[in-house]
């Protein structure tokens, strides 16, 4: 394999790294992965719509070049599905037209094109010099004949292709080829409180959490006491025997276990063995996409081949539901497979020539992680055999023959598999997409090929309030450098306009985010002007509250999420699913404050610690002098009933007068004392107040278990981490004051170690909080009485008119900002004094950045299983089996897929209703005919009314105020009650009533939606 220029890749994937590009996919690969991939050269053969999606996810996850070739000449159909070509690349060879723009996705990645003349396939000297090859849409023959010299020679090859809503991909990675991490997850890790010495060696955990661990799996140990042999002994095979106990092997000839340890899963590597494709073909080994087709692949197998066996007898591809020709299909199939399935293998033929967007994407995402596995050798590679079909996608009324066939339109590839007729559906389809980042990319580029709403009544809405940033690159592939600093939904609607010209005019691109304060923007007449809405938003508020938006006004949803290599979608149809909201992950484990405040034993404690000092020390201080500066009266408001009144003054005082620095060296001499007082003195009082030989009430060692003992840190200007920890301090400080900042190390050792740091004496009395339910930490020492005296230092706000200081912004990926290198060395200090592992700057700052892992691969996948969905929408397909929710992970890989949940039932009386129902009132009625109507029409007595947070009326508010409010308009009684105005553009008023039945017993029923 040729693996020249090694270093070089490795240093330009570096200096892409230093600048951010790869800020998000460096959380799913890792760095040794990337290094790995930059010096792999990838080359795809055939560049239509399934291998430019390959393509450009390869080029954006950074591998060394990029090759590509096709020399056929752009064909008005190829337009269907390559995205990277345009009305006057017609005629000209595929690869030659779309290299520029492939080229522009990654300044690192060099792509070029191989070449080639029209009518002739890639020949085995041409891929000579290539780690990973793939074929995107060749012939049986020429795929084994490539593979055949892959196979031999030991270069990767992956062969795929899509046939209208069918794909199918083949990976052979060769006789032996080590995977290093086939997860991707990080690795367990747990304490353990013993040790069995026998020939089982059982190891049990802490009762607090599951170690999580499966057979085969493989650990090793630090930290254990008495067992020492164990600490960094070579990785033990794992057999599991509950949640919190596992089977090490033989450890009678090992030490007795005294106490504490830590057990950390060895990640190892896994040998694949694969077959070529000449042998694999009569005896194949699927991978399952979908388990409810679990028959699916062999007669795609068979159906796949017979393909291009017509193909070749024929010299072109089945016509477009064409019968006769679909016979013969069958019939060269039924001689690979007398057990075919003649429907699906049917489909297939009929299907040949289409080219289906969605289905790129989908195979393309996919086919683009594998070439990425066989660069970096992590992740699981997919074994061996893919087949992929969503026929459900078709529309309920099958199109005809005559409906198929092409018609010299960009939509070719799409009218023969669902004809003219439903192309005319799509093009006048009205949608909103909430969200124009990685997701709402992907998702307009898909929607421009399809083109959906390029018709004379479609509309694309999509909003997004921010703005492009540089690590938005490496996934939001319609973004440029150029493009930096512009709103996201702007350029984005502009660029997909530019792949299909028949979308200009038709997105409407907004900058107002979706919620409560924006309902005169997304008023009852834009939901009423849009047939649908797509989610591609990164946070659960928002996509709850479209999701309440879209169960009001019964419009679908689309919805889907990614985090590096999983990713998941749902589709919600009104009346026949649940709604998003109806069924949430569970929240995320918290962990209790005082493990972090004082009791450490992971590094995301530490980290977790050092984001809220960053906090306390740079920014609510000097928030808190200017409210003391602007706000009158701002001691007595803020400090009058705070049990911190001490504390809070003490802050000012030194914020203002006693350590407010005038140079930058003044800084550095805080920065110092703040090392001393986190790191030494804070310790030598926990240490004082509870010692390393305390016992609890009954008698057992304090520090154990989950408790780790710290040790106080010795300032020492030689140990970068305690130097960083200075030169960070010091420069957020100063910018706090509006002093220039500094970076010479020289400076930062010389002025710390000239610090004269005051002797600490350990105060008696102080009580430090075990558990969350105890006090907080508190000096019961402290003398309150002296706090008028305190107040008196405090220079009076007029006497500093003007004068403010400059709170810090967190904002993690400014690498010149010291804000990730104060995290990172204040969270590794603590990690010292409790001896936990440090972690590098990298893992810091995806942990206190709430960073969520991302991959261009995924994305594409994701987004091309929700339009399969929105095909459906389209086609108002009315059984709940219709419609799939999915799960993927690619690393794994696994795919899932779903029925939706149906809504659940509520009953009143012998009524069935659901989330989707609701009673309307028009006309703005009276509360009296509300009242009145549910006692007449359902026998049901109402006990209370409210809107909002506003109750508008109970049984229990009395008689006068009763007689005053029933015969007011609900909207005068709302405005009444809540002494606010309706807002102008509000036509309606949702509203919940409490209810109870002839029997006196409550019951639930829908909300009320009053047309005002």
């Amino acid at each position: 394999m040729a693996t020249t220029n090694l270093s070089s890749a490795m240093d330009i994937d570096e200096q892409a790294i230093d600048e951010g590009l790869y800020s998000r996919q460096l959380y799913v690969l890792g760095h040794e992965a990337m290094k790995r991939m930059a010096a792999s050269n990838v080359l795809i053969v055939g560049v239509r719509g399934l291998g430019v999606e390959i393509a450009k996810n390869v080029v954006l996850a950074g591998v060394k070049s990029v090759t590509i070739y096709d020399p056929e000449p752009v064909e008005v159909q190829d337009l269907s599905s390559q995205f990277f070509l345009r009305q006057e690349d017609i005629g000209k060879p595929r690869a030659e037209a779309a290299v520029a723009r492939l080229a522009e996705l990654n300044a690192y990645v060099p792509v070029r094109n191989l070449g080639g003349q029209p009518g002739k396939e890639i020949t085995v000297d041409l891929i000579k010099g290539f780690q990973v090859v793939v074929l995107c849409g060749a012939s049986l023959q020429k795929q084994l004949e490539v593979n055949d010299w892959t196979h031999e020679n030991g270069v990767h090859f992956i062969a795929a292709e899509t046939r209208g809503l069918f794909g199918s991909v083949f990976n052979d990675f060769g006789p032996r080829f080590t995977c290093v991490d086939p997860t991707g997850e990080q690795p367990l890790t747990g304490m353990i409180v013993s040790v069995e010495r026998d020939k089982e060696g059982v190891v049990t955990c802490l009762d607090e959490t599951r170690h999580g661990l499966e057979d085969g799996d493989f650990v090793t140990f630090s930290e254990v006491q008495g067992m020492t042999e164990l600490n960094g002994c070579e990785p033990r095979k794992v057999t599991v025997k509950g949640p919190y106990t596992f089977s090490i092997g033989d450890t009678s000839d090992l030490g007795q276990y005294k106490t504490g340890g830590i057990f950390t899963q060895v990640k190892m590597p896994r040998i694949f063995e694969f077959k070529s494709l000449r042998a694999s073909l009569k005896e194949p080994e699927f991978f399952i996409t979908d388990f409810a087709k679990f028959d699916r692949p062999a007669s795609l197998h068979a159906g796949f081949q017979a393909l291009s066996e017509f193909k070749a007898q024929q010299q072109r591809l089945p016509r477009p539901r064409n019968a006769e020709d679909a016979a013969k299909v069958v019939g060269l199939a039924k001689k690979l497979d007398a057990d075919i399935d003649e429907k699906v293998v049917t489909e297939l033929a009929y299907q040949a020539t289409g080219d289906v967007t969605p289905l790129a994407a989908v195979i393309g995402g996919f086919v683009a992680q594998e070439v990425l596995k066989a660069c970096s050798a992590k992740f699981t590679p997919m074994v061996q055999h893919l087949y992929f079909d969503s026929l459900e996608s078709l529309p309920s009324t099958l199109p005809t023959e005559a409906d198929c066939q092409p018609i010299g339109s960009r939509y070719d590839g799409q009218i023969a598999v669902f004809g003219r007729q439903f192309q005319e559906k799509i093009a006048n389809f009205r949608q909103f997409l909430v969200g124009s980042g990685a997701i709402g990319c992907e998702m307009l580029k898909n929607w421009s090929m399809m083109g959906l709403a390029s018709g004379p009544q479609g509309i694309i809405h999509v909003t997004d309030l921010d703005t492009i940033e540089k690590s938005n690159l490496n996934r939001q592939f319609l973004f440029r450098a150029k493009d930096l600093g512009k709103f996201k939904s702007e350029v984005a609607a502009a660029a997909v306009a530019d792949m299909n010209p028949d979308l200009k005019g038709k997105i409407s691109s907004k900058q107002e985010p979706v919620g409560p304060d924006t309902e005169n923007v997304y008023d009852s007449d834009f939901f009423a002007s849009i047939d649908g809405v797509t989610n591609a938003l990164d946070n659960v508020k928002a996509r709850q509250y479209m999701d309440q938006r879209c169960v009001f006004f019964l419009k679908p949803l689309l919805e889907s999420g990614t985090l590096g290599t999983k990713g998941n979608t749902q589709v919600v149809v009104p009346h026949l699913t649940e709604s998003y909201s109806s069924s949430q992950d569970p929240p995320e484990k918290e962990t209790p404050s005082c493990t972090v405040k004082n009791f450490p034993n992971a590094i995301n404690h530490t980290i977790e610690w050092a984001r809220t000092e960053f906090d306390n020390l740079f920014v609510k201080p000097a928030q808190a002098v200017n409210a003391y500066l602007s706000e009158p009266n701002y001691l007595e408001n803020n400090l009058k009933y705070s049990g911190q009144q001490r504390e809070q003054i003490e802050q000012l005082v030194s914020y203002l007068v006693t350590n407010k620095p005038l140079t930058f060296e003044e800084c550095i001499v805080w920065a110092r004392l703040q090392f001393e007082e986190r790191y030494n003195n804070t310790i030598r009082q926990l240490l004082f107040s509870l010692p390393k030989d305390a016992v609890t009430s009954t008698g057992q060692p304090f520090w154990s278990g989950p408790k780790r003992a710290p040790d106080p840190l010795t300032f020492d200007s030689n140990d970068p981490t305690h130097l960083q920890f200075i030169a960070a301090a010091a420069n957020l400080h100063a910018y706090n004051y509006g002093l220039r900042g500094e970076t010479d190390p020289a400076l930062f050792k010389k002025v710390a170690d000239s610090v004269i740091v005051p002797e600490f004496q350990p105060k008696s009395g102080v009580r430090i909080q075990v558990t969350d339910n105890d006090p907080t930490n508190q000096d019961t020492s402290a003398d309150s009485s002296d706090l008028g005296e305190l107040v008196k230092k405090l220079p009076s706000p007029s006497s500093l008119v003007g004068y403010r200081l400059n709170p810090v912004e967190f904002e993690k990926d400014d690498d010149t900002n010291h804000h990730i290198d104060f995290i990172t060395a204040a969270s590794n200090l603590r990690a010292m004094n409790y001896s936990i592992k440090p972690a590098d700057r990298h893992t810091t700052k995806q942990i206190a950045g709430k960073i969520i892992p991302a991959i261009a691969t995924t994305t594409s996948l994701i987004t091309g299983l929700v339009c399969l969905e929105l095909y459906k929408l389209i086609d108002h397909k009315a059984k709940i089996d219709d419609y799939k929710n999915g799960f993927v992970n690619l690393a794994l890989p696994f795919f899932g897929f779903s029925e939706p949940i149906a809504p659940a039932k509520n009953k009143y009386g012998n009524t069935e209703w659901t989330l989707w129902d609701r009673f309307t009132f028009n006309g703005d009625p009276t509360l009296q005919y509300i009242v009145d109507w549910f006692k007449k029409e359902h026998k049901l007595e109402v006990t209370m009314v409210s809107q909002g947070v506003s109750m508008l009326w109970s049984s229990f508010i009395g008689k006068k105020k009763s007689e005053e409010r029933f015969p007011m308009k609900f909207s005068k009684l709302v405005e009444h009650v809540s002494k606010k105005p309706i807002p102008s553009h509000t036509k309606h008023l949702i509203v919940e009533v409490m209810v109870c039945d002839e029997e006196g017993d409550d019951v639930e029923v829908p909300f009320l939606v009053v047309n005002l």
